[in-house]
């Protein structure tokens, strides 16, 4: 037992993950309805993934404050902010673009059956103020991402102060010690974790194409495709950003590819979070920046979920044959964007954000009962895609930072 534990570990985590999706897709199509029975792995390795969330985001982050300046921080925040609605704006206009050019959904036409209830919007607000709980351990319990990451912030601002004055110096480094091996013992943790992922993948998705099965493939199919376009092409867009800030792509994708690919089959980038900061502190990121910018960007930042928005528009005006005027696009855009901020972190948050954007612009709530039925499979690329755009972004700020303090 322990000769084929020790063999497991020594295969790269890369190729064990792609033998998983290999194998699952066979027992998925082979097994059917049966492949259910292996839920429970999937199961248990999205229950590791949210059990190792909180520590990792709230010592990462501590400990990356004291390594740097209240400065840095606020700096890297703001350029943070810009790139995420920067690119979550420019991925709206990506799917608009691509989904104008292949028009998904002419032909199509609502039957009358098909039901949707609107489920409830937060709204921007609301998401702002929960940045700030009234409860830090509600915060915790609830995974309030938003809420750990200023809780971190504080406390680590906190620790950060101590060991600069002189009359609780010696305190303050003690804390940051205890905090810096509570990371370390966390780190620990999640190289543990890391083995057990390709066994979850595999039932993951043994389970999703065992229930799904190739029907879903062709109905909707011309959506899938054209939506899947537009994520190809923002995916080359980052390539191209990542290229001219001089960061190398093959380097970068080699690093993130796991985090993609589990972000790929569990459609949550919450739940790959651990992954992706993983991913980060071996891209060799400054964990001050990584420790902040990733949290946030699995709450705010959603490039693939507003592609999602945008072909899901033009598909839904096709539909009814009123083909989006440039007023209705700006308006997809701009409500797009803010929707994707203000559904952050709610379950469903993709059909919340296409059920808003049809609202404010006028189109038929019946389409998003239609685009109910291929949601597993869009939400696999939207995910992948905003999982990427996160760490493509990071990897950015952390470029300009090294030009600063050089």
């Amino acid at each position: 037992m322990k000769k084929f534990l020790k063999a497991y570990s020594d295969v790269s985590l890369i190729k064990k993950i792609t033998a998983a999706l290999g194998l699952g897709i066979i027992v998925g199509l082979v097994f059917g309805d049966g492949a259910e029975v292996l839920q429970p792995l999937g199961d248990l390795l999205l229950r590791l993934l949210q059990f190792i969330i909180l520590p990792l985001i709230l010592f990462t982050l501590i400990v990356g404050v004291n390594q740097t300046n209240i400065g840095s921080l606020g700096r890297m925040g703001g350029k943070v902010f810009l790139y995420y609605l920067a690119t979550s704006a420019l991925a709206i206009l990506v799917g608009v673009a691509i989904a104008s050019l292949f028009n998904p959904g002419t032909g199509a036409s609502l039957s009358g059956d098909e039901s949707f209830d609107t489920p409830d919007n937060p709204g921007v607000i609301e998401v702002l103020m929960s940045i700030v709980p009234d409860n830090i351990i509600t915060a915790f319990s609830e995974l309030n991402l938003l809420g750990i990451i200023f809780t971190a912030l504080a406390f680590g601002i906190a620790i950060s102060y101590l060991r600069s004055t002189s009359d609780y110096h010696k305190a303050g480094e003690k804390l940051f010690q205890g905090v810096d091996a509570l990371n370390e013992a966390t780190l620990t943790v999640m190289k543990g974790i890391l083995q057990y992922v390709p066994i979850g993948i595999f039932a993951i998705v043994a389970n999703v194409v065992g229930s799904q099965g190739m029907n879903t493939l062709t109905e909707l199919g011309k959506f899938i495709g054209v939506l899947y376009i537009a994520i190809l092409v923002q995916l080359t867009i980052y390539i191209v950003i990542l290229y001219f800030s001089k960061v190398e792509p093959l380097s970068f994708f080699k690093e993130a590819r796991t985090p993609l690919v589990t972000a790929f089959v569990t459609q949550s980038s919450s739940g790959t979070l651990p992954l992706t900061l993983n991913a980060a502190h071996n891209l060799g990121l400054k964990k001050s920046l990584y420790g902040f910018s990733l949290p946030l960007g699995a709450t705010i930042n959603m490039d693939g979920a507003a592609i999602r928005i945008a072909v899901s528009a033009v598909f839904a005006a096709n539909v009814i044959n009123e083909p989006l005027s440039f007023a209705a696009v700006l308006q997809v855009v701009i409500v797009g964007t803010l929707a994707s901020v203000g559904t952050a972190g709610v379950p469903g948050a993709g059909i919340i954000m296409i059920a808003t954007v049809f609202a404010q612009v006028g189109l038929p709530m019946e389409a998003v009962a239609l685009l109910t039925a291929v949601d597993v499979l869009v939400g696999m690329g939207a995910t992948a895609l905003n999982v990427t755009g996160d760490l493509v972004g990071t990897s950015i700020i952390n470029k300009t930072e090294k030009r600063v303090s050089e």
